[in-house]
């Protein structure tokens, strides 16, 4: 049974959400600020964390920041429906995904479920056929699916589930584009829409850690209006 942490200071959806999480099968743990949370996870990590951005104490985005030293477990930030910017700046700083206030349920659930599979087939090495489960090299950069690292001339880079999955995609054929809507089939299930914002958020994050590792890191080409692909280094 996953254990998901549910962190709002609105009391309606920490309730109806948590009902709905708890109907399908999943342990849920429920906190009204990021500060309380944050104490709980620094006893035991929960297996995915839906966090509010807007929250007393310490925000949804304190809080990710404070986990993202520590953990790449997956989290899914709630924004409210005109916050682009902080939908774009969470992407940025690690989340795996947004949902849009007010939400469907049923979609959020979905998106849970798919974070979790992601996560538990990198943890388990179940990650697809034979050949996307071998140690690539490409260049400079080393991935291994079955232990979900990945460094670049020997230095370690630290990737969420989302981040491994869309630099493993386009690495795999460097010199071909990947489309965005070709990486959203490669990040989320069919039945999870994203928009494109979502895919080029996370390509920024990824390009952000591996340029902390070396600043001239360049092999991940943007062909504007068509998508992203990978060069050899």
């Amino acid at each position: 049974m996953s254990k998901i942490a549910l962190v709002d200071d609105d009391r309606n959806i920490l309730t109806s959400v948590s009902i709905s999480l708890e109907a399908e099968g999943f342990n849920v743990e429920t906190y009204n600020d990021g500060q309380s949370a944050l104490d709980a996870f620094n006893r035991k990590l929960p297996d995915l964390a839906v966090l509010d951005i807007k929250m007393p104490r310490m925000d949804g985005m304190e809080l990710l920041q404070r986990l993202r030293q520590k953990t790449q477990m997956p989290v899914i930030f709630l924004t409210s429906k005109d916050d682009e910017i902080d939908e774009v700046l969470g992407l940025r700083m690690g989340a795996d995904d947004y949902v849009k206030k007010p939400f469907s349920q049923r979609l959020l659930i979905e998106r849970i479920r798919s974070l979790l599979r992601r996560q538990s087939a990198v943890e388990t090495g179940e990650v697809g056929t034979t050949e996307e489960t071998k140690v690539m090299v490409r260049g400079s950069l080393t991935m291994d699916p079955l232990r979900h690292s990945v460094s670049w001339k020997g230095d370690d880079v630290t990737l969420t589930v989302t981040e491994f999955l869309l630099l493993q995609a386009l690495a795999q054929r460097p010199g071909f584009v990947k489309s965005r809507d070709q990486l959203m089939d490669v990040a989320y299930d069919d039945q999870v829409y994203v928009d494109d914002r979502t895919i080029d958020s996370h390509i920024k994050r990824l390009r952000k850690k591996m340029r902390s590792v070396d600043p001239e890191f360049s092999s991940i080409e943007t062909l504007y209006g068509i998508g992203y692909k990978y060069n050899e280094a």
